[in-house]
């Protein structure tokens, strides 16, 4: 995992928000963290997903940027019952203790930004790949399946 030492954490922050999803070619890549928020850029390859997960303290934002692909939801992770398709401008809110997956069905990248209502990665956090990421503890309010 990659770090950078973003001196604009717990600060006043401004930023051309559609330029940063745009620029950013990582899985993940944190780009703000306060006491209670964190914004992420996330780019999911095409035929990829995010994976199933919880996150056990948080709330979650998610706005897609560009691409298609679908979300699911559910109470537990045998029960998904919640699936809605994704394409640009669709905004997924996703409460605590919902299990969920954002999956991209096209061709091309699945270029997001999620806002959590809690820190989820240490400041700095880039995730090049999925696979960088898997290899990483997850966050101590998050369970993955």
């Amino acid at each position: 995992m990659a770090k950078e030492n973003n001196t604009y954490d717990k600060k006043p922050y401004v930023v051309d928000l559609n330029a940063m999803i745009e620029k950013n070619k990582h899985y993940r890549t944190t780009i703000w963290t306060g006491e209670n928020m964190q914004l992420i850029a996330m780019s999911i390859a095409p035929h990829e997903e995010a994976g199933l997960e919880v996150h056990r303290q948080a709330d979650q934002f998610i706005l897609i940027e560009e691409g298609m692909g679908l979300c699911r939801m559910g109470a537990e992770k045998d029960e998904i019952s919640f699936e809605r398709t994704l394409m640009k401008d669709t905004a997924i809110f996703i409460p605590m203790n919902t299990w969920h997956n954002i999956i991209n069905t096209g061709d091309t990248p699945l270029d997001l930004y999620t806002i959590y209502s809690g820190p989820e990665y240490d400041p700095g956090t880039i995730h090049k790949t999925k696979a960088e990421a898997l290899e990483e503890p997850l966050p101590k309010d998050t369970d993955k399946e």
